[in-house]
């Protein structure tokens, strides 16, 4: 039910019996929505909305990205975690890469910085072969049209598109398909990409190894070796995708689902276990407390996060003692409810063994979920890392490859420091709460700093204020770090927030910074939510987005 006092733009919460889709893209989620009527379940929706997505959002999701799942399985009540993210080269070593990078950091666009495996493509595989219901090849139909004849700018991908004009303009195969007549193609405006629905009829017909153990990781391989970037067909042959446990919170009563590391998905954990031993309810919604203590929660959680987020097989990551109750009750002792904290000076509450510089990640994402009549819901992240991802389109693909391994540091004693193999730090986080072993909701949101704050967000003003999930998607968001193209690191508040709030969380020494009311940056969040009094899913999506939750 709607939270009387709750915002309302004059988007509705979709209700639905059967089935609901919700993605950034309305595109990806009708194509989701035709995949259920068709009789395919949650996973094949999200791959059909998926694929969609990799034509329509060229800026945030792509075949050349990573991207990972959850999976609630239904009847039994168990969650599956797949992580299809991919590794870094074998040639990628730090000598191969402090010679050609520039102040001591691996460079963030171009063939240097497409240094890791694509996985996306090999998660779908994993998913449809456990739980799908259609035929693989049915699943890119929308894909492949949208690509070969052609889309509408969404407004999204216009925005993005005209402020990246130079990074564009920098790769002549890149340039030519997203920049038509050498300009930046306004909101509506048809735009085609001939190569890359070629790619998808190939991955159609021939399956997702045909991705990697074929012509098309030849292909961009052989385009991008010259220029520098490590990555070679053997790299491709000899990733897959893996099934991995999730771990789990608690926030009242619910279970908090979330992905081991190379995600961030300790640090939303923590988030909540940090805001839980408070009475959020008697802050109040949108009061200068809740601000405050939500972003004094986040400091503290990133602090361990960057102290220690790497690949797993790699350093023995203390995730348990992270994400446990006790763990949040010593760290909780940092909170003043009167002075901010400095976000560059908390401490780790674990300390890694070396002394390294922090870092902080930015990126752009696509969130998206699904849920069926049978009871199977799955949250899903898939992500190029920057906007555009490298700027480079593999050769004759038309496929842009990501940049998520330039976040490799090159100091040694760094966790996240480059090897061969290795999968580095990822933003991405998909994430679900469950009640008495069902799915009770899926949500996320895209955003690398972002995701675990507009993930709390979302979960205190549904569990503890009541709101539907349009209403928790709507209210006004914050961000604690970096907003793109920033250097420092702020507390970034939507205008929608009151100039009283924003002054009194100025008092306390939050280092406000007020953006637009309906901010980009802050994320596009999506949500379903498992309605068991009434038998209905009911999806929310971002108005700060393209998307929709579409049902029937």
């Amino acid at each position: 039910m709607s939270h009387p006092n709750g915002p309302r733009t004059g988007r509705p919460p979709t209700y639905a019996p059967h089935g609901v889709v919700s993605t950034p893209h309305y595109l990806a989620s009708a194509a989701g929505l035709n995949a259920l009527q068709q009789g395919g379940s949650a996973v094949d929706a999200a791959i059909a909305a998926n694929a969609v997505l990799c034509v329509v959002y060229p800026h945030m999701a792509g075949l050349g990205g990573d991207g990972f799942w959850l999976i609630a399985e239904p009847g039994t009540g168990r969650v599956h975690g797949l992580n299809a993210s991919g590794p870094a080269a074998r040639a990628a070593t730090l000598d191969y890469y402090r010679p050609r990078s520039k102040d001591n950091e691996i460079p963030a666009r171009g063939p240097l910085s497409v240094l890791t495996v694509p996985g996306a493509i090999d998660g779908w595989r994993l998913a449809h072969e456990r739980f799908g219901r259609l035929d693989w090849s049915r699943l890119f139909d929308a894909a492949i049209g949208y690509a070969g004849e052609g889309m509408a700018v969404s407004r999204s991908l216009a925005d993005w598109t005209a402020q990246d004009v130079p990074i564009l303009s920098a790769y002549p195969a890149t340039a030519d398909i997203f920049l038509p007549g050498k300009r930046a193609p306004r909101e509506g405006q048809r735009l085609v990409q001939g190569n890359l629905a070629r790619s998808f009829q190939q991955i159609a017909n021939q399956g997702a190894r045909s991705f990697y153990e074929g012509e098309i990781a030849e292909r961009i391989c052989a385009a991008l070796q010259p220029d520098g970037s490590p990555l070679s067909a053997d790299d491709f042959a000899a990733f897959q995708a893996e099934w991995v446990e999730p771990i789990t919170g608690t926030y009242r009563g619910y279970d908090v689902y979330q992905l081991p590391p190379n995600t961030q998905g300790f640090a939303a954990i923590q988030i909540l276990n940090l805001i839980e031993g408070y009475d959020v309810v008697a802050w109040g919604e949108g009061t200068a407390d809740y601000y405050h203590h939500m972003a004094e929660a986040v400091k503290i959680a990133f602090a361990d996060r960057e102290e220690w987020l790497t690949d797993p097989n790699f350093v023995d990551i203390p995730v348990q003692r992270l994400i446990s109750q006790e763990y949040a009750d010593e760290r909780r002792r940092l909170i003043d409810p009167e002075r901010a904290l400095d976000i560059a000076e908390v401490p780790a509450g674990v300390d890694y063994t070396h002394p390294h510089e922090r870092r902080a990640p930015e990126g752009d994402t696509c969130y998206f979920c699904a849920a069926d009549r049978d009871g199977m819901v799955v949250s899903l992240i898939q992500s190029i890392y920057h906007d555009f991802g490298s700027g480079v389109v593999g050769g004759d693909t038309g496929i842009i490859l990501q940049n998520r391994g330039a976040f490799f540091a090159l100091d040694e004693h760094h966790p996240n420091h480059l090897q061969p193999g290795k999968r580095t730090f990822h933003t991405l986080i998909p994430a679900l709460l469950a009640r008495d072993g069902h799915p009770y909701l899926a949500f996320g949101s895209m955003g690398g700093e972002g995701q675990p704050q507009s993930q709390a967000a979302i979960v205190t003003r549904i569990v503890d204020f009541g709101y539907d999930v349009q209403q928790a998607i709507e209210a006004p968001r914050w961000l604690m770090g970096r907003t793109w193209g920033t250097r420092s690191r702020n507390l970034s508040l939507e205008g929608r927030i009151s100039d009283e709030v924003a002054r009194e969380l100025k008092r306390r020494g939050q280092p406000v910074q007020m953006v637009t009311d309906w901010n980009d940056n802050l994320g596009h969040a999506q949500a379903i939510r498992v309605d068991f009094q009434q038998g209905f899913l009911e999806g929310g999506a971002d108005p700060r987005g393209d998307g929709a939750a579409l049902g029937y």
